[in-house]
């Protein structure tokens, strides 16, 4: 059975990967707009009732309001945008996280954030499990490539290549808070300090615990063991058993595609600190390649089919 699909949003970053990524797929048929139609809002309407399954990868109102045109109860949604993360009645996309079957069953779905999915995948197994506490003031310290940011970002880092590291969100209450603060479980908001870095993609998400004054201080062995059997036999989250080659970690301005995440628990000699340390690519796993594989799920395919891992 052939899935329809409508990407609302094609054009933009998110849109051309997520289409990259469907290409000479025969278990799904793109319905396209012309350039003259695809800002239609009647043109839109159709193709979105027409679709089995339509990505939005609009800005956060422009989903709201592309939701509210659907007509019909079979129409299903991934939302890439911020405006459903944390709404009643739809399902986080995060598989690995609320489960797969709960993704491929569900009508409405929420794409996460590129920071939050490698916040969320470190944390949230650790403290569900109660591993780590729930009460606890975590911080959040992250860098990605510049894509994530839009039209505007990339011609800014493309256009002043003197831009070395781009600090934001500095008047707190960032957008990604909100659900790293609902799916991890924990009763404060974490401190999230995001930057951007001059490379297209890439994106490092970390988590320092100071584990010695923690309650419970759960030795470092003990968090990579949990998360190693939390994501056993998964195929896109893996959990490195060993130091990054060379004691260092690198984002390469020339990385490729990729749709997978890595995670990383690192303790110092003393076991009194540690380092969660997640490693994606912000338009795959953070973005384009999370709709596909939610977009698997939900056509009942394998939910690594077209993705880069």
């Amino acid at each position: 059975m052939t899935t329809a699909v409508f990407i609302d949003g094609a054009a933009g970053t998110t849109g051309l990967e997520i289409a990259d990524r469907l290409a000479g797929r025969s278990e799904f048929a793109l319905i396209t707009l012309d350039e003259a139609r695809r800002k239609d809002d009647a043109a839109r309407a159709e193709a979105i009732n027409d679709a089995d399954v339509v990505i939005l990868c609009l800005p956060d109102d422009a989903s709201r309001d592309a939701v509210a045109m659907i007509r019909n109860e079979s129409t299903r949604v991934i939302d890439a945008s911020t405006a459903h993360r944390v709404a009643e009645g739809w399902t986080y996309g995060f598989p690995e996280i609320v489960g797969r079957e709960i993704v491929a069953e569900s009508k409405r779905v929420s794409n996460p954030g590129c920071y939050p999915t490698g916040f969320i995948a470190l944390l949230a197994p650790l403290v569900h499990n109660g591993l780590l506490p729930a009460a606890w003031p975590y911080s959040c310290n992250a860098v990605s490539g510049y894509s994530g940011g839009g039209k505007a970002l990339i011609a800014r880092f493309e256009d002043d290549r003197d831009i070395a590291w781009r600090s934001y969100g500095l008047t707190f209450g960032h957008k990604h808070v909100a659900e790293m603060q609902r799916y991890c479980g924990v009763a404060i908001a974490p401190m999230f300090s995001p930057a951007v870095i001059p490379a297209h993609r890439g994106m490092v998400v970390e988590i320092p615990l100071p584990l010695g004054v923690m309650p419970g201080n759960v030795p470092a062995d003990l968090l990579r063991a949990a998360l190693t059997q939390f994501y056993a036999g998964s195929p896109v989250v893996t959990v490195a058993q060993d130091l990054p080659s060379g004691g260092e970690m690198l984002l390469r301005a020339s990385m490729e595609p990729w749709d997978g995440l890595t995670l990383h628990v690192m303790a110092s000699a003393d076991g009194e600190q540690a380092r969660l340390v997640a490693v994606l690519d912000n338009l795959g796993k953070g973005a384009s390649g999370a709709a596909v594989q939610t977009l698997n799920l939900m056509a009942g395919l394998d939910e690594t089919a077209g993705l880069r891992l």
